[in-house]
């Protein structure tokens, strides 16, 4: 790849430029931050510290984009763009998955595997690019004769704010639908973990994206996600993260009444019914949690087990997480890699000791691994916790970590109410052998994704987002890209 961005490879220590209007600029006030390998702690590179100003400039280069060539470009044309994309992504996976890994610590087999989700959702994102359309509609008005008919427009420039465990997806997730829509993006990439953004920016240069219709502007979030909030001149704004921050930026959207998707927080429930395929359910329910390091906002933190079975599942479940390999994600063989910051490895910490303060049970893991090399890094033992009460504060606040709270439930009636019994409601697992039992559960959970003997299975066709204080509007799916269009009604009188 041309090294127009700064990009040589991700553990030089160098120095990356942000990617506003077609180019690669500091930040106007000259300010950088570092970014960190989370397992050795070593620099990986220094970045420009955007501020308002920075925002500012590259909304106007997203406007000056939708008002140039960009809103020339057929359905047909952006679709080929999209495949333009998909392609180089396939070229450059490798280092893509490798940024990924380094920048907030994900192992790097996961890493690679997330391939096929990539260029899924790039291609799907292609196939829609065409499928977009209004409709004819018979009027009922009362005198002449009318044609009627509505049109998909983009809704203009997006704001994009993602967050640091997962780049490359949550990347796609909000550029992939502005190009098939034909909006415009400023994405605004956590300080976690901005590098694999910047790379994506730089593919998006090298498939001739139309200068200023994606932009990257790096910087903390009170510096430059906040303006981006704020900014009159934002059509829409899409944010990945925690329900506080989502709250604040719901505050900061009312300025122009623009239009917003959040996708929250979770405290997802898995329930695991005393007729379960064991087998199967076990490293599920793990991973469901420790995929990750548990850093995921579906992690489906909270275990309801059939009181038949569960001490045989918590005592497996013990014996799965403490085979788990911890590692650096760089090596092939890591299924755990760290957290991605010594602050986050500190926050984690710190439930780890509230659960054994209010009464809970350590089965397996419950701290941090700091022999040798793990001294360096930000690693915590996978950790599974019995004995835990509803009301404890493990059970019911968010981690983000890899920490299971495993709980005995007597019927249905009971864990429904238990599991809906959350603030939240972005996931939800279930684990049965009898089909009246699955479709029942999922009726009644309150979630935006219920998985029957399965976790984590995200398809581009399909709508991701939450209930309640999990977030509104939808990723994937048709319906992601309506979140991106405006609809116009237009009648003509023709008698």
């Amino acid at each position: 790849m041309s090294s127009s961005s700064g990009f040589l490879r991700p553990v030089d220590g160098s120095h990356r430029r942000m990617f506003i209007g077609g180019a690669w600029v500091e930040a106007l006030s000259g300010e950088v931050f570092e970014t960190r390998d989370p397992a050795t702690g070593a620099l990986l590179a220094t970045v420009p510290a955007g501020s308002a100003a920075d925002v500012d400039r590259a909304v106007k280069a997203a406007r000056a984009a939708l008002e140039g060539p960009w809103s020339r470009f057929k359905p047909a044309a952006r679709q080929a763009l999209l495949l333009k994309i998909a392609d180089l992504f396939e070229k450059h996976w490798e280092e893509i998955a490798l940024s990924d890994t380094l920048d907030m610590g994900m192992p790097i087999t996961r890493s690679r595997a997330n391939r096929h989700r990539a260029l899924g959702t790039l291609r799907f994102y292609a196939g829609m690019a065409t499928a977009l359309h209004g409709e004819t509609i018979s009027d009922s008005l009362p005198v002449g004769e009318y044609a009627a008919f509505t049109r998909r427009e983009p809704v203009g420039v997006v704001g994009a704010i993602i967050p640091w465990n997962g780049p490359t997806a949550s990347t796609l997730w909000k550029i992939g639908p502005a190009l098939a829509t034909g909006c415009a993006v400023v994405l605004k990439p956590s300080e976690e973990a901005p590098l694999t953004p910047l790379l994506i920016a730089e593919i998006m240069a090298e498939a001739g994206v139309p200068e200023g219709v994606v932009n990257v502007v790096t910087g903390t979030g009170q510096a430059a996600g906040a303006p981006l909030a704020e900014h009159p001149d934002v059509d829409k704004l899409v944010f990945t993260g925690s329900t506080a921050t989502g709250q604040s930026i719901l505050r900061a959207s009312a300025g122009n009444l623009k239009r917003v998707s959040l996708e929250l927080g979770g405290k997802s429930p898995v329930i695991v019914c005393a007729d379960a395929d064991l087998e199967r359910a076990v490293p599920l329910a793990a991973m469901a949690v420790f995929g990750n390091s548990g850093q995921i906002c579906i992690a489906g933190s909270r275990l309801f087990v059939a009181r038949a079975i569960h001490d045989e599942f918590v005592a497996r479940l013990a014996a799965f997480a403490e085979g788990l390999r911890v590692g650096r994600g760089i090596e092939p063989e890591t299924e755990i890699g760290p957290l991605v910051s010594r602050r986050q490895m500190e926050r984690v910490l710190g439930y780890l000791d509230k659960g054994r303060a209010e009464g809970a049970r350590l089965e397996a893991g419950g701290g941090r691994l700091s022999e040798g090399f793990f001294a360096y890094g930000n690693f915590i033992r996978p950790t599974v916790f019995a004995g835990v009460a509803d009301e404890m504060t493990i059970a019911r606040e968010e981690i983000f970590g890899p920490v299971i709270s495993a709980m005995p439930f007597d019927d249905l009636e009971e864990v429904v109410a238990r599991a809906n019994a959350t603030p939240y409601g972005l996931a939800a697992g279930i684990f049965t052998r009898d089909l009246s039992t699955a479709h029942r559960l999922a009726n009644r959970i309150r979630a935006g994704s219920v998985w029957v003997n399965a976790y984590h299975a995200i398809d581009p066709a399909l709508p991701f987002g939450g209930y309640k204080m999990s977030g509104f509007g939808r990723e994937g799916g048709v319906e992601h890209l309506h979140e991106y269009l405006n609809t116009k009604s237009v009648v003509i009188r023709i008698d």
